[in-house]
């Protein structure tokens, strides 16, 4: 499987990129929608919503499941990717290719806290 290291990750199966705008964008990974099967419809956050840590932010269901996706960081939901509504499935072609939202991080937020690629590798490896 395949877990980039260039990016960040959450115990709840969130990938984070920084962006060089300041803000990140947030995904699920691999793992997760492995898990969860195809892909048939996502909801995503309003712009403009102030998220805490870990606060639900969207949700994602397959045939088989619904799963909801957190907010790696306290922030600001700045945008969504709108495609990603009309077309579910592209998640799991690659799931690290295709953002669902950007948040733009609370001042007192650190994405140097999050899980690197080994980090979440452990977690993925005990499940």
């Amino acid at each position: 499987m395949d877990i980039p290291a260039d990016l960040k990750y959450t115990r709840s199966h969130e990938w984070i990129r920084s962006e060089t705008d300041g803000t990140i964008s947030v995904g699920i990974t691999e793992h997760a929608q492995e898990l969860l099967g195809d892909l048939v419809f996502i909801e995503l956050p309003l712009v403009g919503s102030d998220l805490a840590a870990g606060q639900e932010a969207a949700v994602v269901e397959s045939v088989k499941a619904a799963a909801d996706v957190y907010a790696p960081l306290a922030g600001t939901i700045v945008d969504v990717n709108q495609a990603v509504v009309d077309a579910p499935e592209t998640v799991n072609q690659d799931a690290y290719a295709v953002w669902l939202f950007r948040m733009q991080p609370a001042a007192d937020s650190n994405v140097e806290t999050l899980l690197d690629a080994a980090a979440y590798q452990q977690i993925v490896d005990a499940t």
